[in-house]
Order: C-alpha cells, then sequence, then structure tokens
C-alpha cells in the first residue's frame, strides 16, 4: 500500500535534501590517492570509489527514511521493496566523474523522486566543491542556496545580448564525431558555448540563469533527473527524452533546456 505522504513533493524535498548532503558529504573527502579510478566502457566514461561510497551514502538515507521506496542509481543494483509506495528515486551519485577525477570544480551528487505517474515530484543537485545546493518540490519553485544565501531562480533572461548554449558530447565515438559536425548550425543561434562536464549542472545553471539553453544526446535518467525538475520549476521549458527501448534509442535521445531551442 503507498504510503500516506508518498506525493507530498516538499516532504520528499526535505528527504532529497538530506540525502543529498550524505553523498555530497563523500565527495567533499576527495583525496587523489583515494579515487582508484577505472574505465567503465569507454575512454572517456570513469567510476571511482567515490562513486560507489557516494551512492551508498545516499541509499543509507533513503532506506531510514523511506524504506518502502524504489531506488535505483547509476552504480549499483536497483533496490525494489516487496511493497513499494509509489515512489522511485533516481540518483548519480558523482555527476562529473572527470572533472571530479582532475580536480575540476563542476561535479555533484544528484537526488530525485518520481511517482508512478511520472511526475518528477523532488530534486537535489548539490555540488560541493562549488558550495552550491540546488533544490525544487513540484509546484513549489527552484531554489539555489549558496554560501549562506538562498534565492529563487526564475531561468535566463530572454533579452540578454550574447547568449551561452551548455552541451555535452557522447562517449561513443560515432555519435560524437555527428555532435562535432552539428556544432556550426547550433553556433548560428548563440554566441558562444559552454561544456562543463556536468549535465545535472548545466541544467541547474540554466534555472539560475548562468546559461540561456543546454542540449544535449544519450543522456542517461540519472544524469537529468534532478536537474531537469530544477530548470522547470525555475520556469524554462525542458524536453526530456523518451524512455528508450534499447541503448541505441538512448544514444540518440535529446535532453533539451531553454525555449531558444525549443520554438
Amino acid at each position: 500500500m503507498p504510503l500516506p505522504d508518498a506525493a507530498d513533493p516538499l516532504e520528499l524535498l526535505e528527504v532529497a535534501r538530506e540525502a543529498a548532503a550524505a553523498g555530497a558529504a563523500v565527495l567533499a573527502q576527495r583525496s587523489v590517492g583515494g579515487l582508484n579510478a577505472v574505465n567503465k566502457s569507454a575512454d572517456g566514461d570513469w567510476v571511482t570509489d567515490f562513486d560507489t561510497a557516494a551512492e551508498e551514502a545516499v541509499r543509507e538515507v533513503l532506506a531510514r527514511l523511506r524504506p518502502h521506496d524504489v531506488v535505483m542509481g547509476e552504480e549499483l543494483e536497483p533496490a525494489v521493496p516487496v511493497h513499494p509506495s509509489g515512489i522511485r528515486w533516481s540518483i548519480d551519485p558523482l555527476d562529473g566523474t572527470t572533472n571530479f577525477i582532475r580536480g575540476i570544480v563542476y561535479y555533484a551528487t544528484s537526488v530525485a523522486a518520481v511517482n508512478d505517474d511520472g511526475e518528477w515530484l523532488a530534486g537535489v543537485v548539490h555540488a560541493p566543491a562549488l558550495v552550491r545546493v540546488y533544490s525544487a518540490a513540484r509546484g513549489h519553485g527552484a531554489w539555489l542556496a549558496e554560501h549562506g544565501s538562498v534565492r529563487k531562480l526564475a531561468g535566463p533572461d530572454p533579452q540578454r545580448v550574447g547568449k551561452l548554449l551548455g552541451t555535452g558530447f557522447s562517449y561513443d565515438a560515432s555519435v560524437r564525431s555527428e555532435q562535432y559536425a552539428a556544432l556550426p548550425g547550433l553556433a548560428e543561434q548563440f554566441a558562444d558555448m559552454r561544456r562543463l562536464g556536468s549535465a545535472a549542472l548545466d541544467l541547474c545553471m540554466v534555472a539560475d540563469g548562468t546559461l540561456d539553453a543546454y542540449m544535449e544526446r544519450g543522456l542517461n535518467e540519472y544524469d537529468y533527473a534532478a536537474g531537469a525538475l530544477i530548470a522547470e520549476e525555475a520556469g524554462v521549458r525542458v524536453q526530456r527524452p523518451p524512455e528508450p527501448a534499447n541503448d541505441a534509442e538512448r544514444l540518440d535521445a535529446v535532453t533539451v533546456a531553454g525555449a531558444a531551442l525549443l520554438g
């Protein structure tokens, strides 16, 4: 049976905050000697001991506070209770692993909750090296806590001159070549482009107005789950990819945020 509070976005947001903070606390202990970086599937696709430890920390919080929820993450097997509540969590314990390995500050723990109807209800992206916590609950807006201050997010300024596009590139070499070939066409709509290495933070930076739009092909759900909700709650139009039937469909699917690319 579903829990009485199963669909309360604000209660889920509090859980997401605590869970993401637990993962980010692991990342904040980064040390070069403790990385143990291993290739997963391609030259640029890495996993470290911190990825796994951060996901374990996130899951411990979720298991304690929401034991009847389904939990899915990037590094560990899904946790499916006998009597699911109707809420599922999507975790990226370390979005921006390559940045993390190389000491580049754009990385974060991303935690988001969705119900059985596919409605994203709460999401948090916690970036410890940036000292930023982005958060959103469905119907309650998006917020950024940074250096002791909190502000509501309202997306990019549509009148701004010199628009910036955020994007990323596939680990698959053939897809990456197609993406490079498409860059001149994208560049016509924008003054410049940024590739920061974390889809979760790219989406949040559209929400806070740093970027004017974001587009990336081939993302997994956990890459965009929290960031997409945060962008939406900031008033940004977001196009999530459809649920892929196989990996080839996932590589073709595109995630877009920002009216400039949706018109």
